[in-house]
């Protein structure tokens, strides 16, 4: 993970183990999921893994990302936080603050004369937004270099609250976080194939979180609730709702008959609640290979813009969208290498 989690282009810590990655990674996640696994049950498991790069699975490399992703569940499993998301945000503003840090928040930063000198800047923000906020300011080649940068297919968010948890048919998927929900490798592969040619798929490939199975915290006593997405091509406004919910019906009979309540985001109110969310991309960009790596660009130093002081760490660096955090700590690293001559502990810092 040390080698795979960060830029490709660099020096392995550990080459034998990434080559023997490397010699399965580079290949489609379809063809990896029939040549190794013999039951239709591990190849769906395997391409529902794969189908997070929002990669037709018949291309390179997404088996690199089924890959990774089924390695890190074996290894430590695909963990959540214990009352939501936002209990990360507090915590680390609580080290923030116990540093002396300052947080604000409210203000949209269009031109960077709008923030003070600092040693160093990190850019949360895709291309798009770099280019908004800083473009006149960046070499001409670098800019050439992001205006390459190509977004991916988009996602239709649905959230429910339940009366009761999902009645899935499946025993396994009534104790899991994460389910994957799409039927066979060859089911999924059709649907994300039908997204990346711009098409709606009748049968989507949803993926659906469950927390308050584990979680007390996110609901009332009795109740429960979940999220789940699909994938949809870029900027589509189309509602998918409806098929979500057939497909559910699929695997968890009278699933229906559970929802109290549902709000959706289809990609341009995304794209609205979160400028980085660009077409509903929650991946930060296209994960194929040219941009797997070239992430944004090709560069040994992928994370720092030429200009001193400043740095990108969204989901547009590597290892990209899906293994949250990872952008942002390499960046933070780079950053503070940059400042001290070699990355300071954080009192220092």
């Amino acid at each position: 993970m040390d080698d795979v989690l960060g830029p490709i282009l660099h020096v392995p810590k550990h080459p034998w183990p990434l080559l023997k990655f490397g010699m399965l990674a580079w290949r489609s996640a379809s063809g990896l999921g029939r040549h190794f696994f013999k039951t239709d049950a591990a190849r769906s498991l395997f391409a529902g893994l794969a189908a997070h790069s929002f990669l037709p699975l018949q291309e390179m490399p997404s088996a690199a990302i089924g890959l990774v992703l089924g390695i890190l569940g074996h290894g430590v499993g695909w963990p959540m936080p214990r009352g939501g998301s936002g209990k990360i945000t507090e915590a680390m503003i609580s080290v923030l603050r116990a540093f002396g840090g300052q947080i604000e928040t409210g203000h949209r930063i269009t031109d960077m004369d709008q923030l003070p000198p600092a040693r160093a800047v990190l850019f949360d923000v895709t291309p798009k937004q770099l280019f908004a906020i800083a473009g006149n300011s960046l070499p001409a080649r670098y800019r050439d270099s992001l205006a390459r940068f190509r977004y991916g297919p988009g996602v239709f968010k649905v959230d429910y609250a339940l009366n009761s948890p999902i009645p899935w048919a499946a025993e396994a998927c009534r104790g899991a976080g994460t389910v994957h929900v799409g039927g066979t490798l060859e089911a999924i592969q059709w649907a994300e194939h039908q997204v990346s040619r711009g098409q709606i798929p009748g049968r989507p490939f949803v993926l659906l979180a469950q927390h308050s199975l584990f979680d007390t915290t996110r609901a009332p006593a009795g109740k429960h609730t979940a999220w789940a997405y699909c994938h949809v091509p870029h900027g589509s406004v189309v509602d998918m709702t409806d098929r979500i919910e057939r497909q559910m019906e699929r695997f968890a009979p009278g699933f229906r008959d559970c929802i109290l309540a549902k709000t959706t985001q289809n990609c341009r109110m995304l794209e609205d609640r979160n400028p980085n969310l660009v077409g509903g991309d929650i991946n930060g960009g296209l994960a194929n290979l040219r941009q797997l790596v070239a992430r944004p660009i090709l560069s040994l130093c992928p994370y720092r813009i030429p200009v001193k002081g400043w740095y990108i760490c969204s989901a547009s660096t590597p290892p990209g969208g899906g293994v949250h955090g990872m952008c942002g700590y390499h960046a933070a690293k780079d950053a503070l290498k940059s400042i001290f001559g070699k990355t300071a502990p954080l009192g220092k810092a």
